[in-house]
């Protein structure tokens, strides 16, 4: 296995001090979505970062951030997190032999990802308050307790994620959209920022449109300004007040792409038709992508046969709960075998 860090040494900013270390991140599958492309008229690849380590996109940049805070000799890290931060950061850690702090908004975080933060060691904290203000008092935590800070205002953080973007270019080259669920914006900040250094390198020849999805419940960038108090299903998403803004403005205008918002019941809708026609379940926050596609498709603004890349960041079984909302639970029969034959013919 090649480590991230060494598939890409020369386009991260590591030095001969700089441990490499790895839980076996990167690499994820690029799955064309034939039945999705032909629905919307496109051909469309979803990029399955829920086959990460800890199920999602975050260990990209985690493993630079860790292998970074190992180099400068620090005693731990702290993260806020609506929950993939904190399982990639409690994982690394553990790996790196660091302590871990977590700082998580009470009641907000699906149970999948508390239970990876928690068996993977971290001291995890839950405020009465949501994530902006959890994240505002670990920035002034990291600060007084000289503790490295691992969210995305870590800029190592989005250094790292900027390798999902090389992935797509060695694989397909450089789609015409790619298309990201959008909370704190560091991903599409990164994605952009990857898709840049590999056309400078004479890797690629354009830089797609970047386009950027929220929940309307958590929409500051479709609306301009922040959501006191954001609310949604897809909670790795459920950020009023995205500590990357300007940064993603600038990436999604110099690319001439748009942020948009849909629904909860349209990001629930995509996620059940993602997994049905294509067999890949994530997570809600990662749906939001095929949902913003198919409202671009009723607005007659999604063009005929282009190349979307869909970033899936996060594996749907992070957030099971949500599937009660969805379907209905299985069906029970008699230990009969006619019975249970009844049941399959009247499907």
């Amino acid at each position: 296995m090649v480590r991230l860090l060494e598939r890409y040494v020369k386009y991260f900013p590591v030095t001969s001090g700089t441990p490499i270390i790895s839980i076996g991140e990167g690499n994820t599958p690029l799955v064309r979505l034939d039945n999705l492309g032909v629905k919307l008229g496109i051909e469309l690849y979803g990029k399955c970062e829920g086959l990460n380590p800890t199920g999602s996109f975050k260990d990209r940049g985690m493993v630079l951030a860790v292998a970074k805070a190992l180099e400068a000799g620090s005693k731990g890290i702290i993260c806020a997190s609506t929950g993939n931060t904190s399982a990639s950061a409690a994982a690394y850690a553990a790996k790196a032999k660091l302590k871990c702090h977590v700082v998580l908004p009470a009641g907000k975080v699906a149970k999948g990802k508390l239970a990876q933060a928690l068996m993977y060691g971290a001291n995890v904290l839950a405020v009465r308050g949501n994530f902006d203000v959890a994240l505002d008092m670990t920035r002034r935590l990291a600060s007084d307790l000289g503790l490295n800070i691992v969210n995305s205002v870590n800029p190592y953080r989005l250094w790292g994620q900027r390798s999902g973007a090389w992935e797509v270019s060695d694989e397909i080259g450089s789609p015409d959209w790619c298309v990201l669920p959008v909370g704190n914006a560091g991903n599409i900040t990164a994605y952009w920022a990857g898709f840049v250094q590999y056309k400078k390198a004479g890797l690629i020849d354009a830089i797609p449109k970047m386009i950027g999805v929220q929940a309307q419940g958590a929409a500051p960038l479709v609306t301009g300004k922040p959501f006191q108090n954001p609310e949604t299903v897809a909670t790795a998403i459920c950020i009023g007040n995205p500590v990357n803004a300007k940064k993603a403005m600038a990436a999604v205008k110099s690319s001439n792409g748009m942020f948009l918002a849909v629904s909860d019941e349209e990001i629930l809708q995509a996620q059940r038709d993602l997994a049905s026609s294509e067999g890949i379940f994530a997570e809600p926050a990662s749906c939001a992508t095929l949902a913003g596609l198919y409202k671009l498709k009723r607005n007659g603004d999604l063009p005929k046969g282009i190349r979307v890349v869909m970033i899936l960041t996060g594996n749907g079984l992070k957030d099971p709960m949500i599937v009660d909302y969805m379907v209905s639970p299985p069906k029970e029969v008699e230990a009969d075998f006619d019975d249970l034959k009844e049941a399959i013919m009247s499907c």
